[in-house]
């Protein structure tokens, strides 16, 4: 597992090989949840759930996408941050934590 951030801000990111295939899952931040699943295979287009009232699959996605890319493989991204009355401001931040996962990939 690798995380980014700090205090409420800190997000987790675990890998799960399934067979020759990959499972990202993302949590963090107050409560972790699912908000939303990314999946991607090479060369096909994008398949992006996001369930409602959550914008998680815009974290997911890049996540999904570079390891997709790298590994040449299967891709399912799964999972959901969240804090409590979330300011502009926080959210950023906790979007920032979450980009950083793409290059540690």
């Amino acid at each position: 597992m690798i995380t980014s951030g700090r205090g409420k801000y800190k997000v987790w990111l675990q890998r799960h090989d399934i067979g020759d295939d990959i499972v990202y899952f993302l949590g963090g931040g107050q409560r972790s949840h699912i908000g939303g699943v990314v999946i991607v295979e090479p060369g096909k287009k994008i398949q992006a759930i996001r369930l409602t009232g959550h914008y998680d699959d815009l974290v997911l996605q890049p996540i999904a996408e570079a390891a997709c890319k790298k590994f040449k493989k299967k891709v399912v991204a799964v999972g959901g941050v969240h804090v409590d009355n979330a300011t502009k401001k926080e959210i950023n931040l906790l979007i920032e934590n979450c980009k950083k996962f793409v290059k540690k990939i």
